[in-house]
């Protein structure tokens, strides 16, 4: 029965997919929806209320290494770390030309970074102003490539947030050479001179190992459960419908198969008992 709704949903889709009908909906919800906004202001004010307590609380530490190892902690400055795309900045522009010119990421990507178009996600200006004004610094870990460090610092600016002279704000993929998709290690380096206090992402390899990230959905979701005490207290997640590693997941981290392949593997993952 599984495998013959698939089929028959497969046929529709296949006819219907000339301007990306499958990513056509997600695009439209985070550009046309009140819940979508509603929701990102929701994320945004309920972490930057809990600032004051975790600047308190030094025993706290949004960094599972720092929780789970380091004792030396308490006394380092505090620091927030962002995700940078659809977490800080909404690129849902970008995701509608893929849509109108029929084609896919990266297609257009480093251009349409270089037009430093993005704005802030509702919310996001307040929250960092807020940590800001309360001493807590703030690091963007992002996987834009290094050589877009200069356009991403020149929108963040322009959106209204001053970033420091003295340290380096943003960490790119491959800044370093050992810098690549993986965050851990740009996470650690943070965590060597400050206890991080929050974490916020739009993916889930934005908190955990990478590692542990390429892996099932179900295995996604076990790592979700064994945190549980993390979300919503240091760790918050921004809802991403549009594209992340949740995708990966279904299709196998196979984005090397035909568009028909990866649709079949995710109508093939559709739960029709809520089990």
């Amino acid at each position: 029965m599984k495998n013959l709704l698939a089929l028959l949903l497969l046929s529709f889709i296949t006819l219907a997919d000339d301007k990306g009908h499958e990513s056509l909906m997600a695009t439209l919800y985070v550009q046309e929806s009140a819940e979508y906004k509603a929701h990102i202001r929701t994320t945004f004010k309920t972490a930057e209320a809990t600032i004051p307590f975790l600047l308190k609380q030094k025993e706290i530490s949004a960094s599972v290494d720092q929780m789970n190892g380091e004792k030396n902690f308490f006394d380092k400055p505090p620091a927030i770390i962002l995700d940078v795309d659809e977490t800080v900045f909404n690129n849902s522009a970008y995701q509608a030309r893929l849509i109108v010119n029929n084609t896919n990421y990266p297609d257009g990507w480093i251009e349409w970074v270089k037009e430093e178009k993005a704005t802030f996600l509702p919310g996001a200006l307040s929250y960092m102003k807020t940590a800001k004004e309360l001493g807590v610094e703030i690091f963007f870990v992002t996987n834009r490539l290094h050589e877009l460090e200069p356009a991403t610092r020149n929108n963040l600016v322009k959106e209204g947030f001053d970033l420091s002279d003295d340290i380096d704000q943003i960490l790119t993929r491959y800044e370093k050479p050992s810098w690549d998709r993986n965050k851990t290690s740009r996470i650690a380096l943070i965590a060597e001179n400050y206890r991080i206090i929050q974490i916020i992402g739009d993916n889930l390899g934005d908190f955990i190992d990478g590692q542990q990230n390429k892996k099932s959905s179900n295995f996604r979701k076990s790592i979700v459960e064994q945190t549980d005490s993390f979300w919503g207290f240091v760790w918050f997640m921004i809802a991403n419908p549009t594209y992340g590693d949740w995708e990966g997941s279904v299709i196998d981290f196979n984005y090397e198969q035909s568009e028909n392949d990866q649709i079949k593997k995710k109508l093939n993952a559709l739960d029709l008992k809520n089990e």
